[in-house]
C-alpha cells in the first residue's frame, strides 16, 4: 500500500464544502460517498477500487500559462451525480502541488503515481495540459512496467520541432531509451490535423492508430484496444465543440455519449491502472458543461469498473462459450463471456487476447482477422 504520510508533501487537500457550496451531499450522491482527502482527514486507499487525483498543471501549452481550477470545476459536477454502483469505492486525493518548475511537476507526478501503482488500484488522473501523459508513463518506466499505451486524441501529438510539450511530448515518449511500450494505440485522430508521414512511421513502428470515422462506424472495435491498455491518456480535443464547448480545436469529433460510451469500455478492462482526462480549460467553457461531460464519462467509467467486478477469469471456462474454429489452416479457439458477452481469440502460442464479435465472424468466414494479424506481427 502507497505511504500516504509520503504522499502528503506532493498534495493539496480539497475541501468538500468548498466543491457543493457549504451544502450537504445527499447519501445517495458520490459526493456523499467519497472518501475525500481534506483537512483532518486521510482517505482510505486500501478499501478504494479508484482514486481520483487532481492535477490542473497547464504550462505544457507554453510560456505564461498557470496552474487552473479544472481539477475542483469537474469534482463539482462529479460529485452531483448520484451513486449507482454500490461495488465500486472512490477515494480522493485532492491535488497534485505544483512544482517550480513544469519539469518539477512532472516530477511530483511519476513519484505520487508511481507510489499508487503499487495499490493495484485505477488512478484517474483530472489534468492539467495533455503532456502530463509523459509524466504518467514515467511512473511505470521507473519501475521497469512494460505496458500497453492508448492516446484518446483528434491530434498526434508527435511534433518534434514544436518548442510547447503539449504538441510534442509523444516524440520523447515513443524514442527515449530504454523504452517501456510494448504497444501504442491512438484513437479517435482527425485525419486533416495529421501529416501523413506521422502515421507512416507510427504503421512501420507496428502501432495502431484508429481514425475517428473509422471508429464512430462500430464503437465497440474499441472496447478491445481498452481492454488490452495499461494506461490511457485522454484530450477532450476528440469531442466535438458543440458537446464540449471547451474544445475549440474542432467542431467534429465524438458525441458525448460516444465519450462516455469510451469511458465505460476502459471502466470495464481488468489490465487498465491510469486514466488520465485532459486538456479541460475552463476559460473557454460555457455553463461548465464539458465540465458536465467529463463527469459523465467519470460515472460512466464506473459503470464500467461495476462490469469489470462481474466478469469470470478466463480459467473459470464455465463462464464462457466456447467456439473452435478453422480459418487459413490454423485451429484457434474463440470465448465469449456469459456474464459481459465479451469475446477473446487464442493465439498460435496459446495465449488469448481481447476481440470483438466481428473478428468472430471473419474467422467463420475462413478470413483472417487483421486484429489477429497485428497480434502476431508484433510479437
Amino acid at each position: 500500500m502507497a505511504d500516504f504520510t509520503h504522499l502528503q508533501d506532493f498534495l493539496q487537500p480539497v475541501s468538500r464544502a468548498y466543491l457543493n457550496d457549504d451544502q450537504e451531499y445527499d447519501e445517495s450522491q458520490i459526493g456523499g460517498i467519497t472518501d475525500l482527502y481534506e483537512e483532518g482527514h486521510i482517505p482510505d486507499l486500501e478499501a478504494a477500487d479508484i482514486i481520483l487525483l487532481g492535477v490542473g498543471e497547464e504550462r505544457g501549452y507554453g510560456p505564461g500559462k498557470k496552474g487552473t481550477d479544472a481539477p475542483d470545476i469537474i469534482r463539482r459536477e462529479f460529485y452531483r451525480l448520484y451513486y449507482w454502483h454500490k461495488d465500486v469505492k472512490i477515494a480522493d486525493l485532492g491535488n497534485l502541488q505544483q512544482g517550480v518548475s513544469l519539469a518539477d511537476t512532472y516530477a511530483a507526478l511519476r513519484t505520487v503515481l508511481g507510489e499508487l501503482l503499487h495499490t493495484h488500484k485505477t488512478v484517474i488522473i483530472l489534468g492539467g495540459s495533455h503532456d502530463l501523459t509523459y509524466a504518467q508513463y514515467q511512473a511505470y518506466a521507473t519501475q521497469q512496467y512494460v505496458i500497453e499505451v492508448s492516446v484518446a486524441d483528434a491530434l498526434i501529438d508527435l511534433q518534434e520541432e514544436s518548442p510547447i510539450p503539449a504538441a510534442s511530448f509523444l516524440m520523447d515518449m515513443l524514442t527515449e531509451q530504454p523504452n517501456y511500450i510494448r504497444h501504442y494505440n491512438h484513437i479517435g485522430f482527425q485525419s486533416y490535423f495529421v501529416h501523413p508521414r506521422m502515421l507512416e512511421t507510427l504503421d512501420k513502428l507496428r502501432f495502431d492508430c484508429f481514425r475517428l470515422g473509422k471508429v464512430r462506424e462500430n464503437l465497440e472495435e474499441a472496447e478491445p484496444v481498452l481492454r488490452n491498455t495499461d494506461l490511457l491518456s485522454l484530450d477532450i480535443n476528440i469531442i466535438k465543440h458543440t458537446d464540449a464547448p471547451a474544445n475549440s480545436l474542432s467542431p467534429n469529433g465524438f458525441s458525448g455519449e460516444e465519450a462516455c460510451a469510451l469511458s465505460r469500455y476502459a471502466g470495464m478492462s481488468t489490465q487498465l491502472s491510469s486514466y488520465g482526462i485532459y486538456g479541460y480549460r475552463p476559460a473557454n467553457d460555457t455553463n461548465h458543461l464539458t465540465a458536465k461531460q467529463i463527469a459523465q464519462m467519470l460515472w460512466y467509467f464506473m459503470d464500467g469498473r461495476s462490469v469489470r467486478n462481474k466478469e469470470a477469469l478466463l480459467e473459470e471456462r464455465d463462464s464462457f462459450w466456447e467456439f473452435h474454429i478453422a480459418f487459413a489452416d490454423i485451429d484457434t479457439v474463440f470465448l465469449k463471456s456469459k456474464k459481459t458477452g465479451r469475446w477473446w481469440m487464442q493465439l498460435p502460442g496459446k495465449d488469448f487476447v481481447p476481440c470483438a464479435y466481428s473478428d468472430y465472424l471473419l474467422a467463420s468466414n475462413n478470413e483472417i482477422p487483421e486484429r489477429w494479424l497485428r497480434h502476431q506481427e508484433r510479437m
